[in-house]
């Protein structure tokens, strides 16, 4: 298990994804652990360096004393960072851990490229009603403290229909250590950024949600309006938006590490769009699209490249990994191998695995007929084949 010792705590961690990738160090809110972020990890592992870990008290993360300290929270993560020789990441945060952002930007900005603070505020709450809570819980357990936050953590629609989705959360929060629970409170209670913001220099993200009953949107938009050129972004979702509206918190928090503005006519879509369409296929390929451009296909080429690469591939709703695997399958259904091809190459682009391929090829063969799954199998072993060779890799 990888664990790190650290200032009277026991941290644990994770790490997913290649160890050259660029990091990125995901930290959760309170009440939770590192498995809030699953989502994330699953759509970014195959591009970035995924770091998660448990918040001091939470988790498989402990530590002793009654009330932690917001400095005490950000030095766990420089600890992490340095355990990993991670010289520099991308930083995210929900709630606590957007807190726990903010100290990062204050205290330690040149160890982050960028920095997303998400439903959080620059001062959550106050001290009454942040004591009576510590006091509730040091008392009668964690399990008074479920229910009333999942009807913060999320809107009503969205809790009904995920409810058995949703038990993980439900069972993570109901077994924390109560005194750990208490302690992080303290830390939230007694945390005040809303001078300290003002002097970050890291480039910042703030997500916000619009139906947070915790840390409201206004809140979210005044804290982006205090730090210097911060973006804002609004999700439709209560306070763990990166659960509830997975798809469209990690598009904006993937354009906001690659620098990305909102599309606002046919020339900004044609330029977003031919970005995506590298990031998906590479730029190999593109270059040899681009090259063999011509009067009679040149319109085609622009069309595609604003629409299918501006407009769908950059749509929020899915994550690029979702919309790989379901091209990869529509190209079997359809019996267009040369885009079949095309699309098993850049799979991989989009943190797909050749196990999850093989799960959606065996899904075609059942429903899209075995003649069509077994041409495919054929194709990606080839395809598969190619790549292994140009990589220097030995035959599978």
């Amino acid at each position: 298990m990888p664990f790190l010792d650290h200032a009277g705590a026991r941290l644990f961690y994770t790490v997913d994804g290649p160890d050259h990738a660029p990091a990125i160090v995901f930290s959760n809110s309170l009440g939770t652990d590192h498995t809030m972020w699953q989502p994330q990890a699953d759509a970014l592992a195959g591009r970035f360096r995924v770091v998660r870990y448990d918040t001091r008290g939470h988790g498989r993360s402990n530590a002793s004393g009654d009330a932690f300290t917001i400095d005490q929270l950000g030095g766990d993560v420089l600890a992490i960072l340095d355990a990993l020789g991670i010289g520099q990441a991308v930083f995210c945060g929900v709630s606590l851990g957007g807190l726990t952002g903010m100290w990062l930007g204050v205290h330690a900005p040149q160890r982050f490229r960028r920095i997303v603070l998400a439903n959080t505020a620059a001062r959550i709450g106050d001290a009454d009603s942040w004591n009576t809570r510590i006091g509730n819980v040091l008392r009668d357990g964690m399990a008074m403290m479920v229910e009333p936050s999942m009807q913060r953590w999320f809107t009503p629609d969205f809790a009904a229909s995920a409810s058995r989705a949703l038990d993980p959360l439900r069972a993570t929060l109901a077994g924390l250590d109560p005194r750990g629970y208490a302690a992080c409170c303290a830390a939230v209670r007694d945390a005040d950024f809303r001078e300290a913001v003002r002097t970050i220099t890291v480039p910042v993200l703030v997500i916000a949600g619009s139906d947070d009953p915790s840390t409201t949107a206004q809140q979210g938009r005044e804290l982006a309006a205090a730090i210097p050129d911060a973006r804002f972004v609004e999700l439709p979702a209560a306070h763990i938006s990166n659960i509830e509206q997975a798809g469209r918190f990690t598009a904006a928090l993937l354009d906001f590490i690659h620098g990305r503005l909102p599309v606002t006519d046919d020339t900004a879509r044609y330029e977003s769009g031919l970005a995506v369409r590298r990031e998906v296929l590479g730029n190999a390929h593109v270059d040899r699209s681009l090259a063999q451009l011509s009067p009679l296909n040149e319109e085609f080429q622009h069309l595609i490249t604003r629409y299918a690469w501006g407009e769908i591939w950059t749509r929020e709703g899915l994550p690029r990994h979702t919309r790989s695997l379901l091209t990869i399958a529509m190209m079997v259904a359809l019996n267009r191998p040369d885009e079949l091809r095309l699309h098993l190459r850049a799979a991989a682009n989009n943190g797909v695995t050749r196990q999850q391929i093989k799960e959606v090829l065996l899904q075609t063969a059942i429903y899209c007929g075995v003649p069509a799954a077994n041409a495919a199998f054929h194709l990606a072993g080839e395809v598969f084949a190619a790549m292994d060779d140009a990589a220097g890799k030995p035959p599978a």
